[in-house]
This record gives structure tokens, sequence and C-alpha cells, in this order.
């Protein structure tokens, strides 16, 4: 079989594509809970609560899902975990009040979305060969995106159309349960309960990869994170508080990231990663100053949703490789792993301290913190091509150095005669 030809039927991976954005809608439904909550007497600090509470789960998810694709086989792992999303999506909807239930609820999401995030690279990647491993992760992260970028747009449709908000996690909920029924099947056509396996993370590795140059593109990760964990689920406060609508902001955001990770990630990945990550960032922060001061009207609200797309989706594609190269030999897996733990301290953890910021200080106040969270995310990635070019230079004096005080032989006598 030649390297370029995927081993998977265009049917099944087609399948598998819309399998992962019905499941995506229920994540994003997510950024619909500050409206939700706060129709029923919540605040953003309620709101960001129960998004932070799949931070703690989604970290079990993470660490047992090699456990349970070992057991029940990667796909269908996603589908028996993929019922805690209906649940969840469910439960957000008929709770009539802010509580510990909502909590639960909100821990419920961790644990599928977490168990679905890990496994489903693992088996695109189980899937197809190496040389065509980029195209076809750029396919499920486009199916993904969609499906987080949909829940928000589908719930203003609802809005126009007259139906009440909890509609849209009653669809999130039925899109949920028709992804679980496709990846159960799923499970039987692609026969991996014995040939897919997740990595099992060990404080000897953790160690190894936080002291490598891999401890960068993580960090990163978790910062970029934050950036979007902030904005998107406090994207329907920003909009009311300006009187614009929010789903420019998702379908500014959607597009832009689709198509920017598969039209060009290809190129991009491919260029200087480090100088890559640096522009890209640059772009990212240059959003969130537009986002903060620049924002009037729908067209520059629009503009900065379109350039965070752009700089948080390719940004995200080049700091993945970067993890995976700069990791230690033998700790690619175990780097990759804790690159998607940082990723979900970031997105599910840091609501929690915006919308205490929001309560308490205004959304102007979030919107200079995700600008220092941005500013340090570019000073990581300048500070890493200083350094470069650094040693670069520093290099040849060195060499001079040494053999102007005789420490390097002659090159005569390094011959044979």
């Amino acid at each position: 079989m030649s390297q370029a030809t995927p081993t998977v039927s265009g049917k099944v991976f087609g399948l598998f594509c819309l399998a992962s954005y019905l499941l995506s809608l229920s994540y994003g439904s997510t950024f619909l809970l500050s409206l939700l909550i706060g129709s029923r007497g919540g605040n953003e600090h309620d709101a960001g609560s129960v998004i932070s509470a799949a931070m703690l789960s989604t970290f079990c998810a993470v660490l047992v899902s090699g456990h349970l694709s070992d057991l029940f086989g990667a796909a269908r792992s996603i589908a028996l975990f993929g019922l805690l999303l209906v649940a969840a999506s469910l439960g957000f909807a008929m709770t009539r009040e802010f509580g510990h239930l909502l909590l639960f609820f909100g821990l419920l999401l961790g644990l599928g979305w977490g168990v679905f995030y890990t496994l489903g690279p693992i088996i695109v990647a189980s899937l197809v060969t190496p040389t065509q491993r980029a195209k076809y992760f750029a396919l499920l992260s486009g199916s993904m995106m969609t499906g987080i970028g949909s829940a928000p747009l589908l719930a203003r449709a609802a809005s126009a159309a007259g139906m009440p908000l909890t509609s849209a996690f009653y669809l999130a909920a039925l899109a949920s349960l028709v992804g679980v029924l496709l990846f159960w099947q799923l499970g039987a056509q692609l026969k991996d309960s014995h040939t897919t396996s997740a990595a099992r993370i060990t404080w000897q590795a953790t160690a190894q990869v936080l002291g490598s140059r891999a401890l960068f593109p993580i960090i990163m990760v978790g910062l970029g994170g934050c950036i979007f964990g902030g904005l998107s689920s406090f994207q329907t406060s920003y909009a009311a508080a300006r009187s614009l609508d929010y789903s420019l902001f998702f379908l500014g955001f959607m597009s832009a990231a689709i198509s920017s990770r598969m039209l060009i990630a290809g190129f991009v990945v491919k260029r200087d990663p480090l100088l890559a990550s640096c522009l890209l960032s640059g772009v990212m922060l240059g959003s969130i100053v537009l986002f903060a001061f620049g924002v009037h009207s729908g067209f520059s609200y629009l503009l900065a949703a379109v350039m965070l797309g752009v700089g948080y989706g390719l940004t995200y594609s080049v700091i993945n490789g970067l993890a995976a190269n700069e990791a230690p030999p033998g700790a690619t897996s175990q780097a990759l792993l804790l690159f998607s733990l940082s990723y979900f301290i970031g997105v599910f953890g840091f609501p929690l301290l915006a919308g205490k910021i929001i309560v308490e200080h205004g959304l102007p106040t979030l919107l200079l913190a995700l600008l220092a969270v941005a500013s340090a995310n570019w000073l990581i990635t300048l500070g890493r091509l200083l350094w470069r070019r650094l040693q670069f230079q520093t290099a040849p004096a060195l060499e001079t150095v040494r053999r102007s005080s005789g420490t390097n032989p002659p090159p005569g006598l390094t011959k044979e005669k």
C-alpha cells in the first residue's frame, strides 16, 4: 500500500467527522451558560463555577482514557462517555436555579469531553498513514470546531424564531445522542478494541517533559486556552454590554479558525515554528487589543473575532507540533498528553476567575487581564526567537576563541597522512 493512501474509507471517516461534530455541540452549548444562568438569577461568577467544575473531571478522564481504550476500544469508550455529554446538556436545560446540581452536570461534561478530546485523535492516528495524519487531524479539528461554534449560532436562530434558550441545550443533547450512536457503530466497523491505546502519564515522564523545551508550548497552549475560554464563555455578556449580536463573534471566529486550519495550516506548520508562533500569537494579541479598545460596531466586532480565529487556530497547530518535536526521546506521547491537560486547565479553569473579575470589577478589567495573558503568550515566543538568535551569534565567536587559544588542533594534524 502506498504511504499516501489512507487505510480507512472516505465513508467511514466521513461518519467519524459527523459524529465528532454532533458531540461537539454539547461543549459549544456551554458558551450559553452565562446567558442561561443569568436568566435564572445567577451571574457570570456562577457560570464560571459550572464551567470550571469540568476541569477537575476532565483531568480524571484524560488520565483513565488509556485504560478505557484497552477495555472497550477508543470509539466505544467515546460512545459510552458521550452519554455523559447528553446528560449534561439535558441537565443544564432542566435545572431551574443555580446550585450544586449544575456543578454536577459540569463535572459530567468534563468527563465526556475529556475522553472524546483525548481518544478522537488517537483513532485518527490509527486509521491513516503517518504522511496523511496532518490532513486528517485538520479534518477532525475542523469538525469539532464547527460543532463548538454551531451551538451558539443555533441558539441565536432559536431566539430569532421565538423559542426559549433552553431549546439550544435540548438540541445539543439530541445531536450528542446521535453522535453516541454513530461512535458505537464505528466501534464495530473500525475493530479498534485492541489496536488503539492512549498514552499513560508517569511522574518520571512528566519531569522529563517539563525539563525540556516542550515546556514552552505546553505553557502557551494553557495561556491560549485562557484566552479562548475567557472570551467565548462570556461573549454573551460582552455583546450585550455593547449592544451587539453575539452570533457575530462565533460566526467570525468559527469561520476563520476552521478555514485557516484546513486551508493554510499545512503551509504554516512547514515554516519556522518559532517565527510562525511569534507572528500568530501577535495576531491573537492584536485581537485582544481590538476587543478591549476598538470594538464599536458590528464590523469591528467581526474583525476582532476573525483575527482571534486565525491567530488562535493556527497557533494551536504550530505549538502542538513544537510540543511533539521538542519532547525528550521516547516521551512524545507524554508531552502531547500534558499539552492537552494544560489546554484544559486554561479553557475550563480560567472562566472561574473570569466570572469573578466580571462580577467584582467589570468587563473592562477582564479584557485587561486577557490582554496581560496574551502579552505573556507573545513574549514567550519573542524571547525564544531572541535567545536562538543570541545562540547563533555567540556560536561562531566561541569557535574563534577556541581556535585562537589553541584548544582546537590545527586542521592539518587531524588529517591522515
